[in-house]
C-alpha cells in the first residue's frame, strides 16, 4: 500500500500514463540546446542491458502505462532497438521513437515496421546547413531530409519537432514550407527551455521578446494557409508567459522516466534538485518507485508549497510550477516557479528577457554538448556556471 505524503493519500495516487525510456546518453550530435544532463558523460555509464529494458518495459504496462517514449541521446545507438520496440509492440504500448535520423536506415526501419512501432519523430533544425550544421555541431543537414523521405515511404505519420531559437526563429516561414513540402502531418516549433545545456547557453540562444511574437504570428497565418493539411503546435518558451506551466502535468501524476542507467525520474531535470535520493529499476522496481519512494512523493499534492502559491487560487492549474526551474533560477526547489509573476523571483526572469536584448551577450562562445565539455563540468566547472542563475541568496 503506497504511503500518504505531502497531502495525497494513498488511493488518490494515479497510474502512470507515459513512460519515457531514455535508452542511451550517447549521441553523435553536440546540440546546444539539448536537455540532458550536462554531466551526462557520468550518468550515462552502465547502461540498462536489453533483459532490464525489456522488464521495465513489462512492470510499467502492468501499472497502467499506455504511452512509451523511446529517446536518448540517440536511441539508434543502441543496437537492441528493434527487440525494444518489438516487445513494446506485443505488450499494446502506443509507441514512439524520438530520433536524429542518424543510424535509422531501411533496414532497421522495416524492423520497427514489423514491430510495431507507431510514431517516429524527427528533430530538423532549420532549413540551411549552415545553421543546422553549427547549432548540433555535425553535418548531419542532408541525412535528416533523406531519412524523412525514408519515414514517409515506410507510412509514418511524419512528425516534426523543430527547437527553435535565435538562431533559427527568423526562418520560422521557410521551415513550415519545407515541413510542408516534405509531407509533414505534425510540426512541433518548440521554442528552448532552458534546462541542462541549453541553460548554460540561454544567452546566446533565447530570442527577443519581438522575435518570439513575430514568429508566433507567421505560424498562425501558415496554419489559415494549410489548414488541416498540417497540426503545427507552437510552443512558447516560459520565459516568455506570465504563469507558469504545470510541470510534467504534475510531479508523479503521469509522467515516468526511466533513465539510461536505471534511474527513475519523475521529470527530465529531476537529478538536478539537491537532497533526493532517485530510486533505480534494477534495486527498487517502477511500482515501489511511483508509490512509495519518498523522492515521486515530494512534491506530489500541495502541502510541501510555500507562499505565494499556498493561497494562491490558480494552485491546481499549475502546482506552483517547475521544481528544477525553481531550483536552478534561486537555489530554493519550494520557492514559486520564477516564471509566474506572482513569484518573489520574478525579476530573474524580467533580466533574463532583458539580456536577450544585449548583443554583446549573445555573441559569447557556445558550449555545445560533447564528451570533452560534459567532463570538464564532471570535473567541477557546473558549479561556477551555474551561479549567475541563481537569484536569491
Amino acid at each position: 500500500m503506497a504511503q500518504q505524503n505531502n497531502g495525497v493519500a494513498a488511493n488518490r495516487i494515479p497510474q502512470p500514463f507515459w513512460l519515457l525510456a531514455e535508452v542511451t546518453y550517447r549521441c553523435p550530435l553536440h546540440c546546444a540546446f539539448c536537455y540532458n544532463p550536462t554531466d551526462y558523460v557520468e550518468h550515462g555509464k552502465n547502461e540498462l542491458t536489453t533483459a532490464e529494458w525489456l522488464d521495465a518495459l513489462r512492470q510499467a504496462r502492468k501499472m497502467g502505462a499506455l504511452q512509451l517514449g523511446i529517446s536518448g541521446g540517440e536511441p539508434l545507438l543502441r543496437d537492441d532497438i528493434e527487440e525494444i520496440v518489438a516487445e513494446a509492440g506485443s505488450l499494446g504500448y502506443y509507441s514512439n521513437l524520438i530520433t536524429s535520423g542518424v543510424g535509422l536506415t531501411e533496414k532497421r526501419i522495416a524492423e520497427f515496421k514489423r514491430g510495431g512501432l507507431d510514431h517516429i519523430q524527427l528533430s530538423m533544425h532549420d532549413i540551411t546547413k549552415e545553421i543546422n550544421n553549427f547549432i548540433t555541431d555535425t553535418n548531419t543537414f542532408e541525412l535528416k531530409k533523406k531519412v524523412a523521405a525514408l519515414i514517409k515511404d515506410y507510412d509514418y505519420p511524419m512528425v516534426l519537432n523543430v527547437v527553435i531559437h535565435r538562431y533559427n526563429i527568423e526562418h520560422i516561414g521557410e521551415i513550415l514550407e519545407m515541413a510542408e513540402q516534405i509531407g509533414a502531418n505534425y510540426v512541433e516549433l518548440a521554442n528552448t527551455q532552458y534546462y541542462g545545456w541549453s541553460l548554460l547557453n540561454r544567452a546566446q540562444l533565447m530570442p527577443t521578446k519581438e522575435q518570439l511574437e513575430k514568429a508566433e504570428a507567421i505560424t498562425n497565418r501558415f496554419r489559415e494557409k494549410v489548414g488541416s493539411k498540417m497540426k503545427i503546435f507552437f510552443v512558447v518558451p516560459d520565459y516568455y508567459a506570465d504563469r507558469p506551466k504545470k510541470c510534467m502535468n504534475g510531479w508523479g501524476e503521469v509522467f515516468m522516466i526511466v533513465t539510461a542507467d536505471g534511474t527513475v525520474l519523475p521529470c527530465h531535470s529531476a537529478r538536478s534538485l539537491p537532497g533526493l535520493t532517485f530510486p533505480n529499476v534494477r534495486e527498487n522496481g517502477l511500482e515501489w518507485a511511483w508509490n512509495e519512494s519518498p523522492t515521486f512523493n515530494k512534491y506530489r499534492g500541495d502541502s510541501w508549497m510555500k507562499e505565494p502559491c499556498r493561497s494562491c487560487d490558480e494552485k491546481e492549474k499549475d502546482l506552483g510550477g517547475c521544481r528544477c526551474q525553481a531550483y536552478i533560477l534561486t537555489g530554493d526547489a519550494e520557492m514559486a516557479d520564477p516564471v509566474c509573476s506572482k513569484s518573489p523571483a520574478h525579476s530573474v526572469i524580467t533580466q533574463a528577457i532583458e539580456d536577450a536584448k544585449n548583443p554583446q551577450l549573445a555573441a559569447q562562445p557556445i558550449l555545445f554538448r560533447n564528451d570533452k565539455n560534459s567532463q570538464r563540468l564532471v570535473e567541477g566547472e557546473l558549479s561556477e556556471l551555474i551561479k549567475p542563475f541563481h537569484a536569491l541568496p
